[in-house]
């Protein structure tokens, strides 16, 4: 569970005294190298969660996405919050409804890329803004296993209620550290605030690039393995065997069949889109031509192909099959140098190739030389 930050936290960076004697980082807080792809995602109404932003992104190297409402003419704030508190009303009555939740824009961005992600968004009357709970409602079961951390930006009110929205939408994230409250009383410290906080955040490392060959009737395609404990799992199992299974069509939209042991599951609710690879049950590996909402535990996805041509690959609608996963048979060649230059070949003037130590005139490259 992810608590209230402390405010006057103890600052973890090692730092040095400018000429004012003002504490100052002695180093960036650039996210180091290693660390996963990072995505920052806002929404801001009044423009502070959009300062905190600029300001987040001198110190991480992320990519950064705005959330913004469909409908933009609205005053949230008119009429006593009359709007703002309509909608948070809407939402609370009925959480589990998409219907509840206020249209945003469409959003491009795939959160799937990232390892990372950081939600900054404002607080409306103890709970979070209802755009940002739009947007985590929809992307919240594609953060499970997202290593995820909240930035709140308030007037004085304190940051509970949020928290608890943020757990509810996003139930599988990992909180990767406490969340940093930024309000009136420290906004012009929030600088200094997101350098002390950004060290304590455990950032996921870059993800092992994992794969899989799936191969039908002789034809075999490379898939890319999820970050889950599933497909660790099946990756770390292909290492020693493949492993051949019986697959049939179901729903029109999918080849499914039971793998014949048991993987460990993590299941979310998701809907499934052409080429995921889904596990489910525990011990049934999907394979998805179509598409369909459940809970599975992501296994992996083959990608850049089109329905059909995964009908065709896959067999759709001809019967059982037998798939076959393995992992991907290593090049034999381990590295490889530029071959030394050929010295070119001497002839004598008769035209006889001359020896190594052969004495007299030779003919090399056609330039005539007296070897003594």
């Amino acid at each position: 569970m992810i608590r209230n930050l402390l405010l006057g936290m103890v600052g973890l960076m090692l730092t040095c005294c400018s000429s004012e004697g003002e504490a100052v980082a002695a180093t960036p807080a650039k996210v180091a190298a290693e660390r996963g792809k990072t995505l920052v995602a806002y929404y801001s109404y009044t423009g502070n969660c959009r300062s905190i932003v600029a300001e987040l992104k001198k110190q991480l190297d992320a990519d950064v996405l705005e959330i913004t409402p469909a409908d933009k003419t609205q005053k949230y704030e008119a009429n006593g919050y009359a709007i703002g508190t309509q909608l948070l009303s809407a939402i609370s009555d009925n959480p589990t409804d998409e219907g509840s939740y206020p249209e945003i824009d469409a959003v491009a961005t795939d959160v799937a890329e990232y390892e990372n992600v950081v939600i900054v968004t404002p607080l409306w009357w103890s709970q979070m803004a209802a755009i940002m709970q739009t947007y985590l409602f929809r992307v919240g079961p594609t953060l499970a296993g997202k290593h995820v951390a909240l930035i709140v930006s308030s007037a004085s009110s304190g940051i509970d209620g949020v928290v608890a929205d943020a757990e509810r939408l996003a139930p599988n994230a990992v909180w990767m550290g406490e969340p940093l409250w930024i309000n009136n009383s420290n906004r012009s410290k929030a600088g200094t605030l997101l350098a002390e906080w950004l060290p304590t955040l455990d950032f996921k490392q870059k993800a092992e690039i994992m794969e899989m060959n799936v191969t039908v009737d002789g034809r075999t395609l490379t898939a890319s393995l999820a970050d889950t404990e599933a497909a660790r799992t099946l990756h770390a199992a292909l290492q020693q065997a493949p492993l051949t299974y019986e697959a049939r069509d179901y729903g029109g939209f999918e080849k499914v069949g039971s793998l014949g042991r048991s993987l460990p599951t993590s299941d979310v609710r998701l809907t499934t889109t052409v080429g995921d690879i889904m596990l489910y049950s525990g011990n049934q590996a999907v394979i998805f031509y179509g598409s369909n909402t459940w809970e599975y535990t992501p296994l992996g996805r083959i990608e850049n192909i089109s329905a059909e041509e995964l009908k065709t690959f896959l067999g759709a609608g001809q019967g059982n099959k037998s798939i076959t996963f393995s992992a991907p048979t290593p090049t034999s060649v381990k590295s490889v140098q530029k071959a030394a230059a050929s010295k070119a070949a001497s002839y004598t003037t008769s035209g006889v190739r001359a020896t190594a130590n052969a004495r007299g005139i030779q003919i090399t490259n056609g330039k005539k030389t007296i070897n003594k």
